[in-house]
């Protein structure tokens, strides 16, 4: 069957299905079916289901499944010990993975294929039966069996990166006119060094913890490097990356099995990386012609033993037809010894059905090598516009934002005056998108930026209320507008605008209805200025940081103005912390299962459940700089770590780390531990001589009345001082949470030191 897979930006995959149905019908293009089947886990964890067995027992059984591309259960009774020595001594094991023997492979379930389409000169109903899967309509013959019936299949793929470039080089023209990507340099030594140097967040292909090594160990000089690296890292080649980078470096290294070879592997130093290299080796060592190379290759890729075993007779032998002409000569009438002949079958045989065609690395190779160059000469360009692209990813967007602080780039909060619906480029900021706020439609944004563009920016409170209002302007987006800072220097506070949202929005109703009744409003008798100077908000004390960081955290999903964990960055090194959003990124292979790692972040969501055993456990959200991940506390963990396990308090998190199939990855904690503070000394961190500022306040424990007393007193002075309290019974220095900030001041003190005396209260200033 002919197979075409073409890249297109995501924008332009659409466009182009579109164009093919309109073009050719919709009765001539349809999707393809695809059927998912029970993997070695999967149907270990489903026959466990269905056989009722706790799923603790099914889980440790699944996780003895080496992680291994087309593993079989057949493969892991081998390959793990442990696994075979359960399987022959307990029966329930051994009754559980022979049923799931028999299911493996069988179709699990059917779903629609990413990308494929058929498209037939008739109907396609005239060639195969059809079916629906949602809205798509589908085949219900799979791709292979498609191809033997000698259909067109075409794989219209929507790359982001290729958007994200897209958006790039707009935002590069608003200055450089007449740039373009095409015309980059593909050999510009400074892009390489900061490859070789591992700065590779961003850049398409090399973002994985292992590419990234290898990209370090490599050291690129060339674009031929990036196209090999993308060849070689995957599963089969990947065994000869240590080869490669030794040859790379040191020429001299470099073994040929025979001279035959050196044309062809001596660009990847000795090493058969691509699809091309085979059909070379099939042509040059044994005669075949490019038709039947390319068939064998084909039969290779898709592991087709029978052909292979016939294959492999004439690549050693020949081939002779019935008439006595040759057809093939073969690698011994060619000069090349049976025993080499054997050995460089085998080593394609093994390697092709993993390989790439190097016009296909070649492409992925230049969208990596321009999404580098980009980051490297255009990075607050790059980075908007990558920023934009996984707008619907908080731990991506998290994780890029480090990226931008990383290299001294700040992110703004929104702001209905500079920011466009995704992130900008402001001066040498990058500007957070209005998309990015809840409850703004984007028909609101696009009325926003039109008002905008036509008229000037918004002067005022009011006068962004009275221009906007009738152009889906309600209350919810107006707060959430308020609450991520989008309308801040526009004369009022945030506590005075979220105040006043009502009487603005009640006052421009009811102009509308007087003015539907065919009188003046109050506003509207006065010039546009005198209506704004008319309307104004009492003085009132702005909302304190805590409260501002938690409404940006609600209406965005992001902290915007600061973030709790900023001052805590120096401390992930020496703590070895782990970033979450690392944890989270399977394309980063950094962390597995059952790693044990600590965590240093802030508790965002903290809920209790009660378990089978009248026991409690909790759910906790831990939020750092890079992304956000769920906590399990069982409950002798909850019982010993209570105190620190609460909404809004930074801690250092130790467990494992539980990497399930089904599930998102999570965090199985084991201990907690305070925040580093200054001056106090922390388990895996050296001693401070300072204090961070803030209220500090020594009480004898958590449930004593002298610290009730003292609360109440807190409760009136809310404002933005950190607060940290230290338990004598426990001897534990905690940070409370940020509902506990304080505005500090000469009363504040006096009455907490009546309650709790002098030398049990201190502030800490800046």
């Amino acid at each position: 069957m002919p197979d075409f897979d073409i890249d297109f930006s995501d924008e332009r995959r659409q466009e182009m299905i579109d164009y093919v149905v309109r073009k050719y019908g919709s009765d001539h293009v349809a999707q393809i079916v695809t059927f998912g089947t029970m993997a070695a886990r999967g149907s270990i964890r489903d026959v466990g289901r269905a056989m009722a067995i706790p799923y603790a027992t099914v889980d440790s059984i699944a996780k003895l499944v080496p992680m291994e591309l087309n593993i079989t259960l057949e493969k892991a009774l081998k390959a793990s010990q442990e696994l075979r020595q359960r399987y022959d001594t307990d029966p329930q094991v051994h009754e559980l993975i022979d049923m799931a023997r028999q299911l493996e492979g069988m179709p699990r379930n059917a779903s629609t294929h990413a990308a494929g389409v058929v498209i037939t000169d008739r109907p396609v109903s005239e060639y195969v039966p059809l079916a629906k899967n949602n809205d798509s309509i589908v085949t219900q013959y799979t791709m292979t069996t498609l191809e033997e019936l000698g259909l067109l299949k075409m794989d219209f793929l929507g790359l982001r990166n290729l958007s994200v470039i897209h958006d790039a080089q707009g935002m590069i023209r608003e200055k450089d006119p007449d740039f373009q990507i095409e015309k980059i340099p593909l050999d510009d030594q400074k892009v390489f060094d900061m490859l070789s140097a591992g700065s590779t967040d961003g850049v398409f292909q090399f973002e994985s913890g292992g590419m990234r090594s290898v990209i370090m160990q490599l050291k690129p000089e060339h674009l031929e490097d990036l196209i090999a690296v993308i060849s070689l890292y995957r599963p089969g080649p990947m065994d000869s990356i240590p080869r490669y980078i030794e040859c790379r470096h040191h020429p001299e290294k470099v073994r040929f099995r025979h001279p035959l070879l050196r044309d062809i592997l001596d660009v990847t130093y000795g090493c058969i990386v691509y699809q091309e290299q085979v059909m070379q080796i099939f042509r040059s060592l044994a005669g075949y012609s490019l038709g039947r190379a390319d068939i064998v290759r084909r039969a290779m890729s898709k592991k087709k033993a029978a052909v292979m075993e016939k294959e492999r007779q004439i690549f050693i032998y020949g081939l002779v037809n019935e008439d006595g002409t040759v057809e093939v000569e073969g690698c011994i009438r060619r000069g090349v010894d049976e025993e080499t002949a054997k050995a460089i079958f085998g080593e394609m045989e093994s390697f092709a059905s993993y390989a790439f065609n190097k016009s296909h690395a070649t492409a992925y190779a230049t969208l990596s090598y321009q999404t580098a160059w980009l980051k490297c000469y255009y990075p607050r360009e790059y980075l908007a516009a990558l920023l934009t692209s996984v707008l619907d990813n908080t731990n991506k967007l998290a994780r890029y934002i480090a990226e931008c602080v990383r290299l001294g780039i700040r992110v703004l909060p929104p702001h209905v005056n500079l920011s466009r619906n995704g992130f900008t480029v402001d001066g040498q900021d990058i500007r957070f998108g209005l998309l990015a706020i809840r409850n703004l439609g984007k028909g609101f944004i696009s009325s926003l930026l039109q008002e905008r563009d036509e008229n000037g920016s918004y002067t005022s409170f009011y006068n962004f209320c009275k221009r906007m209002y009738g152009k889906d302007l309600n209350r919810r987006a107006l707060e959430s507008l308020v609450k991520c800072g989008a309308l801040d220097q526009l004369g009022y506070n945030r506590r005075q605008m979220l105040e006043s949202v009502a009487s603005v929005l009640e006052s421009l109703d009811a102009d509308k209805r007087r003015n539907v009744e065919g009188q003046l409003g109050f506003f509207d008798s006065l010039t546009p200025k005198a209506a704004e100077e008319e309307f104004t908000v009492g003085p009132m004390q702005d909302l304190s940081i805590a409260d501002k960081l938690a409404m940006e955290k609600e209406v965005t999903g992001m902290y915007l103005s600061g973030h709790p964990m900023a001052e805590y960055l120096e401390e992930y090194d020496r703590l070895h912390a782990a970033k979450t959003g690392d944890l989270l990124d399977e394309e980063l292979d950094r962390y597995h299962d059952g790693d044990n790692v600590t965590l240093l972040g802030i508790l965002t969501k903290v809920r209790l459940k009660v378990t089978k055993n009248n026991s409690t456990m909790a759910f906790v959200t831990v939020e750092d700089m890079f992304g956000s991940i769920e906590a399990l506390v069982f409950p002798n963990t909850l019982t010993q770590y209570a105190p620190l396990i609460a909404e809004g308090n930074i801690v250092q998190m130790r467990g494992r780390v539980s990497m399930r199939e089904d599930e998102e990855t999570k965090l199985v904690c084991e201990q907690v531990l305070p925040a580093p503070e200054k001056g106090h000394h922390v388990e895996g961190a050296p001693k401070r001589k300072t204090k961070r500022p803030g209220l500090y306040l020594k009480v004898p424990g958590k449930e004593s009345p002298l610290y009730e007393k003292a609360k109440k007193y807190l409760l009136i002075f809310d404002g933005p001082t950190p607060l940290y309290v230290y338990f004598e019974d426990t001897k534990k220095l905690m940070l409370a949470p940020t509902a506990m900030r304080v505005d500090v001041n000469d009363v504040l003190l006096r009455e907490l030191r009546k309650v709790l005396g002098n030398a049990n209260v201190a502030f800490v200033k800046e």
